[in-house]
């Protein structure tokens, strides 16, 4: 962990809240790790950690959709980074609507694209699930929420952390 901690020390990546749904129940949670991985066709890379209900949930479900957070967000960060569902329902006080993938789309986010999951991929302690955009929107926030940007502890730290296979 160290070699690659010199490496992505420097690195401020854009904060999203990932959704998913499946058999009734949905979740939510803050990501750091997503990425356009390819043009023709398109598709695009999210990152769950093991320890979030919402990687549970993404392991069975249809679709998730992947929020842009804009500068202004910091309160909607902590709420799905710092709850756990463990503990919480993370909707509740949240405006969201049910996406075509079934997933929410939460209406405070504008910025967001919906996808089906192609591709389940084990990464270690985090897994990547690959979609196939389904749809979008552009939201009207400024700016975008960054990693340094926030200073809570994670609902579940990365200490907590069991590989799963």
């Amino acid at each position: 962990m160290a070699l690659m901690r010199a490496f992505t020390d420097g690195e401020n990546p854009v904060l999203h809240v990932v959704t998913a749904a499946w058999e009734g129940e949905r979740d939510g949670c803050l990501i750091g790790f997503s990425t356009q991985c390819s043009i023709i066709p398109e598709r695009y890379l999210v990152c769950l950690s093991v320890l979030n209900r919402t990687y549970e949930l993404a392991r069975q479900a249809d679709g998730l959709v992947v929020h842009r957070l804009g500068g202004d967000q910091l309160a909607l960060a902590q709420h799905f980074g710092a709850l756990t569902a463990d503990k919480v329902d993370k909707f509740a006080g949240i405006a969201y609507r049910e996406g075509k993938s079934g997933a929410p789309v939460l209406e405070e986010c504008g910025s967001y694209l919906e996808g089906f999951i192609i591709e389940r991929i084990p990464l270690g302690d985090h897994w990547g699930f690959v979609l196939e955009p389904l749809g979008s929107g552009t939201g009207s926030h400024a700016g975008e929420l960054r990693l340094h940007d926030v200073g809570f502890t994670a609902g579940h730290p990365p200490g907590e952390v069991r590989v799963k296979a």
